[in-house]
């Protein structure tokens, strides 16, 4: 058996979610059960070196987790041929300038997204990867994720008969930061930083949907701001103006109507932070982040309107829990292990900049949407 080392050089991974999901429950999460074991029996490790602008936060994070290698200059790190893979988890205005100096260099693409700020420079950057040969992925976590993975499995199962209808509720309650500190970073509430809520959630909705229910044909959404004030990581009072709530609807290929709400300014009052409820001719399903409920038409219950007299179900407890049957590892470490097989051994990742750029055209689709206060059709994207 032998063990091959590959190179990734991670810019901005500093942030919550760089740290937590992609170096520390993925990389080392990887390395730390001895590499990714390959189609031959070989090893292959991942090599990390953190890259970004701060020097104090790139050092600490590094020794917090004994990693050797850290640097705040890019462009070096783009020089070196040991490092193969270039991962960008940078906030999204910074991204697309990167990218484009790492095809450059010849490196492999993996990144967060949205891949850019616009429908424009996502096809740019699919269309330089694919002239310069280099392979490129996107993260498309939630795929991974044990709740949906149990719903694929009813799907592929034929448990829903014809599927109608799916209703997504996504969201919780951001903290505005006067009296308790946000949970999330303030740019994601500057338009002029890149934040929005459509933006940020609708490159997950793109691909949760295709992949699940069917293509997006047309979309209809209404944003709102409903904060309008927020302070920042400093204390400091700024003005909200971007979306921190979306209300969409989707028509699929075949008539599948999708209904998401998503929003920061939502108090959870159901059994997940994301939900999704598939109903069909033969069953209907509920999927949160890890669990999944199903009732299917014989133990469907009848109930009859009648406001005058106590409701005579418990309507949750007619619904069933879908069993785990296997094992789930943490999904942005499974897609990780899968972009480092596609790149040592070519193996299968359909997940590239191309799917990435439809995320960006769908947040872009249902900004004019709700600017123009219309449906708009969703066209094919071809490179």
């Amino acid at each position: 058996m032998a063990e091959y080392t590959i190179g990734i050089i991670m810019n901005g991974v500093t942030g919550r979610m760089g740290t937590n999901q992609h170096l520390i429950r993925s990389i080392l999460a990887i390395r730390n059960q001895g590499g990714v074991k390959l189609a031959s029996g070989d090893v292959l490790m991942p090599d990390p070196i953190l890259v970004g602008r701060q020097e104090h936060k790139l050092q600490a994070l590094a020794k917090t987790h004994g990693i050797a290698r850290w640097s705040t200059n890019l462009d070096e790190c783009l020089a070196d041929e040991r490092d193969q893979i270039y991962f960008d988890s940078q906030m999204t205005s910074f991204r697309v300038d990167s990218i484009r100096k790492a095809i450059a260099a010849g490196k492999h693409i993996y990144c967060e997204k949205p891949t850019a700020a616009n429908l424009e420079e996502s096809l740019e950057l699919a269309r330089l990867a694919k002239d310069a040969g280099v392979k490129n992925g996107v993260v498309q976590d939630k795929l991974f994720l044990p709740g949906l993975l149990k719903l694929k499995r009813l799907i592929d199962a034929g448990f829903f008969g014809h599927i109608l209808a799916v209703r997504m509720e996504f969201g919780y309650w951001v903290f505005e930061g006067d009296w308790q500190p946000g949970q999330r970073p303030s740019w994601n509430y500057r338009k002029e930083d890149g934040g929005g809520i459509i933006v940020d959630m609708f490159a997950h909705w793109r691909y949760v949907i295709d992949h699940l229910f069917g293509k997006i044909r047309s979309v209809s959404c209404l944003g709102a701001t409903h904060i309008p004030q927020r302070w920042d990581e400093n204390g400091k009072s700024y003005a909200s103006t971007a979306d921190d709530a979306a209300y969409a609807t989707f028509e699929l290929e075949g008539g599948i109507v999708v209904q998401a709400n998503s929003s920061w300014a939502v108090r959870v009052n159901r059994e997940d932070l994301l939900t999704i409820q598939v109903d069909g001719t033969e069953g209907s399903a509920v999927a949160g982040l890890r669990d999944c409920k199903v009732q299917h038409r014989v133990n469907t219950c009848k109930p009859v309107w009648n406001p005058d007299i106590p409701n005579p179900f418990n309507f949750r407890e007619l619904w069933s829990e879908v069993p785990d049957n296997q094992l789930f590892d943490n999904a942005f470490k499974i897609q990780w292990e899968m972009f480092l097989k596609h790149v040592h051994e070519d193996q299968p990742f359909p997940w590239d900049l191309l799917e990435g750029a439809k995320g960006t055209q769908l947040s872009e689709l249902a900004l004019l949407s709700w600017q123009k206060r219309c449906w708009l059709d969703v066209p094919e994207l071809e490179l």
